[in-house]
């Protein structure tokens, strides 16, 4: 049988085994958090524990975090939870750039069709936020900023910051979607000096359907979901205790990420350095920017990026490309567009993400079939041009 290897970490992360045993042992605790009887106060205690751990991870008090069904949740109670209070006030307009994620993306384009104004920044291909163009967008009328601590597609990483402390400047509130940074690299949320932050936990070998919502002390929120008071009254809804309990399993784990980063980079510029020496025309978007540690986004001339993903997908390995036809749509990747690539650059892309359990062996292994199957493709001319395309 030919082995399976995964290389779309940053699409999602398989659950530890470790943290699956423990999970299999604690599904027996069923109850409330809510009650006050003794199967309650059980589930309360997991959900206290995990609270308390996680806010040791992040550098942040227990009572700032808001418990969510995700990252995408998080964006959407942010940003809508900003704009009805707002909505009225001269404080109404909005900042935030051209590559976020959908969520957050989306969010904004519902709050622009209700009346807001909203400031879209761009990168450049260099993967430099213009943040001379920030700076003039802000003023006394800026309810929001909100800018990803990191792209998932390039793993490029933006000063969140520096960003907040020109946030703070005219009054605005400060908001950074961490999904993607959350156990790649180390994250001290206090420091970074937001006021709100999400993050999700099956980007970090926890289970699906739980995320965080940080809220700084003093920052308000409105809920997106009402119903009884849970979270204090931050977020309607019984707790998922399982979920939860998980993401203060792995918070644990948090003082391992920087020697995992440090190994998986070592990897991840090993294999970049190979497939530009091996694959003509080959180049790395953003190579020189401040990234990811694990992220890789490749651009190959002459091969379309959906069929080099069904071929490598063949022959046992799960990559992703940067192009969105993967998900049913033949349009190339706003955000990689939006970087400056073209449309048959963005179409060539291909994002390769390691993660914990990634070796050295498999990634040689890789690079090698990478090589081999371009090779294949490029003569068989299967990536059609956008002339072809266009006729």
């Amino acid at each position: 049988m030919k082995k399976l290897v995964y290389l779309d970490y940053n699409a999602t992360t398989p659950v530890l085994p470790e943290l699956a045993t423990a999970v299999a042992q604690i599904v027996t605790t069923w109850g409330n958090p809510s009650s006050i009887h003794w199967a309650g106060q059980a589930a309360k205690n997991l959900v206290r524990t995990a609270r308390a751990n996680l806010a040791a991870a992040l550098g942040i008090s227990p009572l700032e975090i808001v418990f969510t069904s995700g990252g995408s949740e998080a964006n959407n109670t942010v940003i809508k939870g900003q704009f009805f209070p707002n909505q009225k006030s001269t404080r109404n307009e909005y900042i935030t750039t051209t590559v976020e994620h959908p969520s957050i993306l989306k969010s904004f384009q519902w709050i622009e069709s209700q009346g807001a104004k909203v400031h879209y920044v761009g990168v450049d291909r260099e993967g430099n936020l213009d943040l001379k163009k920030l700076k003039s967008l802000l003023s006394e009328k800026t309810a929001l900023v909100s800018v990803m601590f990191a792209n998932n597609e390039t793993g490029i990483l933006f000063p969140v910051r520096e960003i907040a402390e020109m946030a703070h400047s005219v009054g605005a509130v400060m908001h950074t979607d961490a999904v993607q940074a959350f156990g790649k690299v180390p994250l001290n949320l206090a420091e970074l000096n937001v006021d709100f932050a999400s993050l999700a936990s099956h980007k970090f070998y926890g289970l699906k359907g739980t995320g965080i919502l940080f809220s700084k002390k003093g920052s308000e929120v409105l809920p997106l979901i009402h119903g009884g008071g849970q979270e204090r009254h931050r977020r309607g809804g019984t707790e998922g205790t399982l979920g939860i309990f998980a993401l203060g399993f792995i918070a644990a784990k948090a003082s391992e990420i920087k020697t995992q980063s440090e190994r998986i980079e070592k990897m991840r510029n090993q294999f970049e350095a190979e497939v530009l020496a091996k694959i003509p025309d080959l180049s790395i978007t953003q190579r020189n920017a401040k990234r990811l540690p694990n992220t890789s986004s490749l651009v190959i001339p002459g091969v379309d990026g959906e069929t080099l993903l069904m071929s490598l997908d063949v022959k046992g390995y799960a990559v992703s490309t940067g192009a969105a036809c993967s998900s049913g749509n033949p349009e190339p990747s706003p955000a990689l567009l939006s970087m400056g690539l073209s449309r048959e650059e963005a179409q060539s892309s291909l994002r390769v993400s390691l993660g914990w359990p990634t070796t050295e062996f498999e990634m040689t292994e890789f690079t090698e079939t990478l090589v081999a199957v371009v090779e294949r493709l490029k003569k068989l001319q299967v990536a059609p041009t956008f002339a072809q395309e266009e006729s």
